[in-house]
């Protein structure tokens, strides 16, 4: 209103005592000087793309690459956010190509996925300057490619898998410290753990893929991925430029 003054805003405080201003997280920024992205550079196909990619982010000794923001939205409209890990990636010859990653059927994000099976995924390789952003629909893997998986995780994985009810609240650790020894006793050394029938895979088909490279410019190649059949009707990969 007329005649009010703006009061600034203090200095948020850390928990080492000193604070950070708002003039220094605007002056946070960096200058890219990564090779521009040309479209010539580009494999002929998207999975083939982020292959590549990866293999440069593994190759670069980044720390969990395949670690990836999965993005959801609930029944009644909540988007939410959270990171999972990629674990398995389906070739262009594949019936069913997609990106998979696995979790808990009963968590939130399997709720989220009931009511609204189209996702994003996002992968951010931040030395490398590279981002990638893929959107499509879920669905849940046979128990078939589940039980491969989980048979071939270490046996601390399979018995955390039986341990931890995601998404739900509990009393104290000592809950999920006594389901541990009680699992334990049940599976022992050197005897199989079975796969949960409450785990289990999700594997995401794209509808779009983006490859974001930051030079200079921020430059972005989105490809419109057709599917299985349009793919073995010999329908190619649709690549728009966005700067």
């Amino acid at each position: 209103m007329p005649g009010d003054t703006q009061t600034p805003l203090a200095d948020p405080a850390v928990a080492d005592g000193s604070t950070i201003s708002c003039m220094a997280l605007q002056d946070l920024r960096e200058n890219y000087q990564q090779p521009p992205l040309r479209r010539a550079d580009l494999a002929a196909d998207p999975f083939d793309q982020f292959a590549a990619w990866f293999a440069d982010a593994q190759a670069a000794g980044l720390h969990e690459p395949n670690a990836m923001t999965l993005a959801t939205v609930s029944s009644n409209g909540r988007p939410a956010a959270r990171t999972v890990l990629l674990k398995g990636i389906d070739g262009a010859d594949a019936r069913h190509r997609g990106f998979v990653f696995y979790t808990n059927y009963t968590s939130d994000k399997a709720a989220d996925l009931a009511a609204h099976p189209h996702v994003a995924l996002n992968f951010h390789w931040s030395p490398l300057a590279r981002t990638v952003r893929i959107s499509g629909p879920s669905e849940k893997t046979s128990f078939q490619e589940t039980d491969a998986y989980f048979q071939s995780r270490p046996r601390g994985s399979q018995l955390g898998a039986w341990c931890s009810h995601q998404s739900r609240t509990i009393d104290n650790r000592g809950v999920l410290e006594d389901r541990q020894r009680e699992l334990e006793a049940r599976h022992p050394e050197g005897t199989p753990v079975p796969t949960p029938g409450f785990w289990g895979g999700y594997r995401v088909t794209p509808e779009a893929i983006e490859f974001c490279s930051c030079f200079p410019l921020v430059f972005f190649l989105r490809e419109k991925v057709p599917s299985y059949e349009q793919y073995a009707l010999g329908e190619t990969w649709a690549i728009d430029i966005w700067i």
